[in-house]
């Protein structure tokens, strides 16, 4: 029985877990009138009880997700000389930005199976949602808009771009576009071994309108009412003083 605790005693600092201790350089992010993006510095390192096994380096992927929301993807069709709408695919809910930045090549990091249960990739966080199927086709409406958000920067797959040191400290720069849109932005850090996921852990940065931008808001949603008046009063105000303007430059 010595022996057998012996053996485990030195077994026990071979099989060290290894667990992420992150920061984020900001949590909160305001929305102004002059906001033209941000950059969130993302960093962290490896915690072991041992150290790190030879084979098998550690990689790391960090996803960054946006508010979600329900999709209706339509595709367009010519049609006795018209472009009209045909046909169309409901996504019950799609992430407003996604960003994913990895310290490797992510179809050699990361199993099929991993990728299937943390939904880390772009395609599979969009599917995961589900989607109603009015087209034949519905994967190709998908597609398209995955390549659509990719254009114009709402979706990102950043390979290589976390920078790992000694197989311990890690750190990317995410940047988040202008045209973001308010709520909670989730911030997954996944550490794998393997193609494995052997921790993970969760974040969260508050993007929230502020100044005028947040008044405006509050008064659009909050009253209604009062904020179509104050915009008819103000389109009236803008239309006399055009109208005022050119009769001055006419003399």
């Amino acid at each position: 029985m010595r022996w057998l605790a012996l053996l485990l005693a030195l077994a026990g600092p071979a099989m060290g877990e290894e667990t992420i201790v992150t920061g984020l350089s900001q949590s909160r992010v305001a929305i102004t009138a002059n906001y033209d993006g941000s950059e969130i510095l993302i960093y962290g390192a490896v915690k072991r009880d041992a150290p790190p096994p030879s084979a098998d380096p550690i990689e790391v992927i960090i996803t960054v997700e946006g508010p979600s929301s329900p999709v209706t993807i339509r595709r367009k069709e010519w049609v006795a000389g018209l472009w009209i709408n045909r046909s169309s695919v409901s996504v019950d809910a799609a992430p407003s930005f996604y960003a994913v930045a990895t310290s490797g090549p992510i179809a050699n990091i990361l199993s099929q199976t991993e990728d299937l249960r943390f939904k880390i990739t772009i395609p599979h966080t969009i599917r995961s949602v589900g989607s109603t199927k009015d087209a034949a086709d519905a994967e190709d409406f998908v597609t398209a808009l995955q390549r659509l958000h990719e254009r114009d920067g709402r979706y990102r797959l950043d390979e290589g771009s976390v920078q790992l040191t000694d197989q311990t400290l890690f750190r990317t720069d995410v940047l988040l576009p202008a045209n973001l849109t308010e709520g909670d932005y989730r911030v997954r850090l996944f550490l794998l071994r393997d193609g494995r996921v052997v921790d993970s852990q969760e974040r969260v940065i508050g993007v929230r309108k502020a100044g005028v931008e947040r008044f405006l808001y509050n008064l659009a949603h909050e009253q209604s009412l009062l904020y179509g008046v104050i915009s008819l009063l103000m389109a009236v105000v803008a239309g006399w003083a055009a109208s005022a303007g050119a009769r001055f430059i006419r003399r």
